[in-house]
């Protein structure tokens, strides 16, 4: 039956042509971006695969950054370590010469300015031998470096880490307690007192930071006890971190005095005198009994006869400690120092070998996780790129496809034409 008012054959030709529109819409898309899939409304488990793994892509960009860190610092460290060891091949070579029975003392104390200037450089070498901050040939904890991503079957995510451990060379020797209230010399003297207790209702004494004593060294810690009248001893301690000076110890140890754990009821300290110059000036701490008179404990001790106050300063002995002891000045000393040279040649030796192995890893890891990325890109490329010459045969068949569509549509548009022409 025909009708003028339904024209089946335009709506067939209509949809037709609609399909064929979106079609060509769809790959003109895929030309244009270079993806078959560009968003979630084209394949949502695709897509959600796909942005999973880009996310991972992007994730170890990060990583390779991190290893690439690591290995630049650890590049540092090896290559102090390996100057070291040269610098005490030479050490022992002076030492050798030494033990010479034709060589007499007058020639050994030459031996031995040389051997202390190879001590002073090795020195330097160790404190330059910093990368971004961290410097692995000085003691204190491991160095961490993110080296991957994991990614487990419930979709968990945990990072991998190689640690690497700082290789101590310094030439430092470890600095001991210091009892009783009584200025020392040297590193020791780092922390002293004043009259040692602080009598109640506004008493005070003080506490001085050397700043000649020696430089602070992060992962020290500086502590002292101090006892209530009639109580039990309470010990304060501040840990140096990376760049601290003596201004950054007192205000530390303040903090501890004060608000700490261990903070003792109705005291109160304060930085009195700062040090401008932290490497030579002193800082003075103010320690206040604000206990009133008749109010139980008479005075805070911090020094005494029962010696109740002690200042510590710890730090590792150096690695190589010994070598800032040698003395090759006298027959008996070389004899002594042949000795001990082989040690301490060792020890350079296993830190040099210790970071070339560690360098190796890493660097090993971050080809590793840039091969990974490489392959992630792989697999997303093929979930998600578009078939170019596919898509360009397909184009070039729609097109036509559209045209035909277009010469349907207008024919099946002129049906009603047809019906007219039986009523003239």
């Amino acid at each position: 039956m025909s009708s003028i008012l339904t024209n089946n054959s335009a709506m067939v030709a209509l949809g037709t042509l609609r399909g064929i529109n979106n079609n060509l819409a769809s790959v003109q898309s895929e030309i244009s971006t270079g993806k078959k899939i560009s968003s979630s409304s084209d394949n949502a488990a695709i897509w959600s695969i796909a942005t999973v793994m880009q996310a991972d892509v992007d994730s170890f960009s990060q990583v390779s950054d991190s290893l690439n860190l690591g290995s630049a610092t650890i590049g540092v460290a090896q290559a102090g370590a390996e100057q070291v060891t040269e610098l005490l091949q030479d050490a022992k070579a002076a030492i050798v010469a030494a033990n010479d029975a034709s060589v007499t003392d007058s020639d050994r104390a030459k031996y031995q300015t040389d051997l202390a200037e190879i001590t002073s450089t090795i020195s330097s070498i160790v404190e330059a031998a910093s990368f971004n901050g961290q410097n692995l040939l000085k003691d204190g904890d491991a160095v961490s470096v993110l080296s991957s991503l994991n990614r487990g079957t419930d979709g968990t995510v945990t990072t991998g880490n190689v640690a690497v451990a700082r290789q101590d060379l310094t030439t430092t020797t470890a600095v001991t307690a210091v009892a009783g209230g009584a200025a020392s010399s040297g590193e020791a003297g780092f922390i002293t007192f004043g009259s040692g207790s602080a009598a109640d209702d506004g008493g005070t004494d003080t506490i001085t930071i050397q700043g000649g004593a020696g430089a602070v060294t992060a992962g020290s810690t500086y502590s002292f006890d101090a006892t209530p009248n009639g109580g039990a001893a309470v010990t304060f301690t501040y840990t140096a971190q990376e760049g601290d000076d003596i201004n950054d110890v007192a205000a530390g140890l303040v903090e501890e005095l004060t608000n700490g754990p261990n903070a003792i009821a109705n005291t109160t300290a304060s930085i009195t005198t700062p040090a401008a110059d932290p490497a030579s000036d002193n800082v003075v701490i103010t320690f206040t009994n604000n206990v009133p008179n008749g109010g139980g404990t008479e005075d805070i001790a911090l020094d005494g006869a029962a010696t109740i106050i002690e200042a510590v300063e710890e730090r590792a002995a150096g690695g190589l400690a010994a070598l800032s002891d040698l003395d090759i000045s006298t027959s008996e000393g070389a004899t002594s120092a042949l000795g001990e040279i082989d040690a301490l040649l060792q020890t350079a030796i296993d830190a040099t070998a210790f970071f070339g192995s560690k360098q190796s890893r890493i660097d090993n890891q971050n080809e590793f996780i840039t091969t990974l990325a490489d392959s992630l890109k792989t697999g997303i490329g093929a979930l998600t790129d578009a078939n170019l010459e596919e898509a360009s045969a397909r184009l070039q068949s729609l097109q036509v496809q559209q045209q035909l569509g277009v010469q349907a549509l207008t024919i099946a548009n002129q049906n009603p034409q047809t019906l007219l022409a039986l009523f003239r």
